[in-house]
């Protein structure tokens, strides 16, 4: 199972959200991100993507207008991969990403 941390940015972002768009987040992490990163693979309807010009740094879409930004971070527990969430909310959480 992978291992999770959040950045206090991600943190204010996700306070913001609407009660159903948090609750929708955490379900297809859950459900669908959880499931690929154990395949190593990700499906297509989560467009997960480096962001060009923030080196190692990736996207996903967890709604129609819903954004979330990650990193891979040290691992935590052995074998398993650790990630950083960074941004969550609409299409402008790309505007600034902020540092470590």
């Amino acid at each position: 199972m992978p291992t999770f941390e959040t950045i206090n940015r991600f943190r204010k972002d996700f306070a913001r959200l609407p009660v159903a768009d948090r609750v929708r987040f955490e379900r297809v992490v859950k459900e669908r991100f959880v499931a690929d990163l154990a395949k190593d693979t990700f499906r297509a309807g989560l467009r997960v993507q480096a962001i060009q010009g923030a080196d190692r740094i990736f996207e996903m879409t967890w709604a129609p207008n819903g954004r979330a930004t990650f990193q891979y971070g040290d691992e935590q527990v052995r074998g398993e991969p650790h990630i950083i969430w960074r941004r969550v909310g609409t299409h402008d959480v790309f505007d600034r990403p902020p540092g470590p």
